[in-house]
């Protein structure tokens, strides 16, 4: 292997392959302490890995469609914790999906957004984007939100904050109407609103040595893709598959603390979208706000638009109901996140003050959730 193809993958290589050997070993099992230890650091080096290695199969793709496959990269990840916490969890699961989303949510639209709004504008004095192109993405996701998280509280065809069979299946087709429309819009038909917005500062950086002027080293080579490629596939499976074994381990601790269950769900969202946090930010560091956005709202969009579909589907066999409609409190947090958003949008540029106030509601959120 070439020294640039070492600098891009290092340890990366190792860790899938052994997190598929820890997987090997485990499973099946209900491990103890020390080996449900093991297991976690295991599960997190590999998500991180995952994350990695579609990072580096996006840059060789380029922009937009390095976030869209990112956020669908997470959104796999997501997904494969909620079924499998769903199926092998021992507690009550029936709102696990819709803690899981709402987290995702909460987590994008104030932690990501916002710690990447903050360290831009602290850097950069301002940090700007293309408002027309975050403008639909964020409109997706609010639209998203409402439809599957929303409605359900005040629909009255089944008892309970759930949707009846039907309900179930429009909101489904509908996600995957909107995230597919949105999709086409991205990548297609106005793939220059989700560019970077050319300032001073990004112009400048921009050398003979990085032709497509990122920040980053130039796209690795087609080869170094594909080993990422085959290595994302090994992790995401090491994933799922980790989580099943961890599943216990994880429930029994929040019982333990005494935790509400929703802390479940936002442990999942906290996990697979800490990795893609780190690439935000280091996004808004090179002055390129728009890369950030476009993960920070792609992971929201892609978090309903694909996990609300495939849960609809897996509800068929998942025992239980599936409760997805928010709580007073959440639909509080969900309404002032969204208004915050559009403010924050509408401009196309923003201050630190911006990034802060995403990321009180995030503590807010994250507070609530813990003591409700």
């Amino acid at each position: 292997m070439s020294a640039t193809t070492s600098g891009r993958f290092g340890w990366t290589v190792a860790t899938p392959l052994l997190a598929a050997v820890i997987l090997a070993l485990t499973w099946g099992s209900k491990p103890g302490l020390l080996v449900s230890a093991v297991v976690a650091v295991a599960l997190i080096a590999a998500v991180l890995a995952a994350v990695h290695h579609a990072e580096v199969v996006a840059h060789r793709v380029g922009e937009p469609y390095g976030s869209l496959l990112l956020a669908v990269a997470v959104t796999v990840i997501e997904v494969g914790l909620i079924v499998t916490l769903m199926v092998s969890g021992s507690g009550d699961s029936s709102t696990l999906a819709r803690d899981t989303v709402f987290a995702a949510v909460m987590i994008t639209l104030n932690g990501i957004v916002g710690i990447a709004l903050l360290v831009g504008a602290v850097k950069h004095h301002l940090a700007e984007f293309n408002p027309e192109g975050t403008g639909s993405a964020l409109a997706t996701v609010v639209s998203l939100a409402g439809l599957t998280l929303v409605v359900p509280t005040f629909t009255t065809g089944a008892t309970g904050p759930v949707f009846t069979g039907s309900q179930l299946a429009f909101a489904a087709v509908a996600s995957l109407v909107l995230y597919g429309g949105f999709v086409f819009t991205q990548t297609v038909r106005h793939r220059d609103f989700f560019l970077p917005v050319k300032t001073g500062a990004s112009a400048q950086g921009t050398s003979p040595a990085d032709e497509d002027g990122d920040g980053h080293a130039d796209p690795p080579t087609s080869r170094e893709a594909l080993i990422s490629l085959g290595l994302l596939a090994v992790a995401l499976v090491s994933v799922v598959g980790l989580a099943k074994v961890e599943s216990y381990a994880i429930e029994d601790a929040v019982d333990w603390l005494g935790l509400p269950h929703a802390v479940v769900g936002v442990t999942i969202a906290l996990l697979v979208l800490a990795p893609e946090t780190i690439a935000a930010v280091r996004a808004a560091l090179r002055d390129r706000v728009q890369i950030s956005l476009n993960l920070g709202y792609g992971s929201a969009m892609a978090s309903i638009g694909l996990t609300i579909p495939v849960i609809a589907v897996a509800s068929i066999w998942l025992p239980g109901e599936l409760a997805l409609g928010l709580e007073p409190v959440q639909l509080v947090l969900l309404a002032l996140s969204a208004v915050v958003s559009v403010l924050t949008v509408v401009p196309g540029r923003a201050k630190p003050m911006n990034g802060a106030v995403h990321l009180v509601l995030l503590a807010a959120f994250l507070f609530l959730t813990v003591s409700p």
